[in-house]
Parts: structure tokens; C-alpha cells; sequence
């Protein structure tokens, strides 16, 4: 519940994931607007990329092997096309294992977080919370469904900022796609890092084209 919290000082707030693109042209207008872009998301790219690469991350560190994770997270990296995706996860993500490996005693955290700082892992958000997920005591399904829910409320938070759409509209489509969490978890996670392969190519077409506009509200 805690690294589902938006209190988690994570600096999430500050990422879009492209709607604020698909807003500019008038893509995405409504609720049921937001929720097939949503559903793309979750099945085009957080489960067949995030979550597999997270289910991996999880299991390096319940192994303890971190050169293992740091595979993993450079993987991530590597299959990631919009520049401003792999920006914001690695901002994001160096944020959460800095925050966490100071209030968990935990060795790995720590030495996970010394690489990142070092430049010598990218500290790709999915991937630190699956590590975070195996030190602190979650199932590597937990820490998916961690994951698939703060991306929904992060989404939906941006999209109150950027449409007219009222607090109990965006309640219900998160009622709505909280399923869909679960499964893209249960069609995916089971995937190895080489069949890593997200597939949303409008939504990489949008991102690349926010990161060329002139007025930005969110880094991606």
C-alpha cells in the first residue's frame, strides 16, 4: 500500500506517459476515451515490457544477484523507444531506490542504488520496483499490481489536470480498468527479458512528438 500511495515521493506526478500528446490533438477528450487508451497501455506496453522486466527484477533480487537486475534493467532500457519514456522511468526509478534504500536496511537496495548514482545501472522504475518488491516482502505479483496501479492513478491524476473531467468520472474508470491490471499481469509477466517486446506504436509516435512542443506541462 505504501509504494502504491501517491504520497510516495516518487516524482510521478510530473509524467503524463504521452497523454498530454494525445490531448493537444484531440485524441483523447472523455472517459471512455481514457479508457482504451489505458487499456492500450496496459496491454501494448506495461505488460509485455514493465511487468516482465519487473517479474525478473524480483527474482535477481530475491537471489541476490545483482548483476543479474542491472541485466535487467539495461534490457528495459534498450527496448524503450521514446526518449522521454526512458527518461522519466529512470528519473523516477533512481528516486524510489534512493528513498527506500535509505529507510530499508537492506544491502542490495544499497548497493543497487550506489550503481545507479555511478551511471552504472539505469534504474529503470519497473525494475526498482522489483527489487523493492523482493527486499521489502512482496509477491512478485504484489509488486506488479504495485506497479499497474500507480501507473493508472498516475495517468488519471495527469488527466484531471488536462481535461474537464470530474473527480467521480475518473473514479469510475479506474473501477473500470483495475481488471485490467491483473490481466495484463496474468498474460504477460511469465514472458522472458529476450520476448520483452512493448508494442504501442502511436503512443511512441505521440511521445516524440511532445517532446518536440513548444509548451509542456509534464515531461512525457
Amino acid at each position: 500500500m505504501q509504494f502504491a500511495d501517491s504520497f510516495l515521493p516518487a516524482g510521478s506526478f510530473t509524467t503524463s506517459y504521452g497523454l498530454e500528446g494525445f490531448v493537444a490533438a484531440d485524441d483523447v477528450e472523455d472517459g471512455d476515451d481514457l479508457r482504451a487508451l489505458l487499456s492500450t497501455y496496459l496491454d501494448g506496453q506495461i505488460g509485455p515490457c514493465e511487468m516482465v522486466a519487473l517479474r525478473a527484477a524480483h527474482e535477481a533480487a530475491t537471489a541476490g544477484d545483482l548483476d543479474e537486475v542491472v541485466a535487467v534493467d539495461e534490457r528495459l532500457r534498450a527496448v524503450q523507444l521514446p526518449a522521454e519514456f526512458r527518461e522519466s522511468s529512470t528519473r523516477t526509478g533512481s528516486q524510489l531506490c534512493s528513498l527506500v534504500a535509505e529507510t530499508e536496511n537492506d544491502p542490495l537496495l544499497s548497493a543497487y542504488d550506489e550503481r545507479i548514482d555511478a551511471g552504472e545501472a539505469p534504474g529503470n522504475y519497473a525494475v526498482v520496483m522489483g527489487v523493492v518488491g523482493a527486499r521489502t516482502g512482496m509477491s512478485a505479483r504484489e509488486a506488479g499490481l504495485v506497479l499497474g496501479y500507480s501507473f493508472l492513478t498516475d495517468l488519471l491524476g495527469a488527466a484531471q489536470r488536462l481535461l474537464r473531467v470530474g473527480h467521480t468520472e475518473i473514479q469510475a474508470v479506474l473501477t473500470d480498468c483495475r481488471p485490467l491490471v491483473a490481466r495484463a499481469w496474468d498474460r504477460h509477466a511469465d514472458r522472458s527479458i529476450e520476448a520483452m517486446t512493448p508494442f504501442a506504436p502511436l503512443v511512441d509516435v505521440v511521445a516524440a512528438e511532445h517532446e518536440r512542443a513548444e509548451r509542456r506541462l509534464f515531461l512525457s
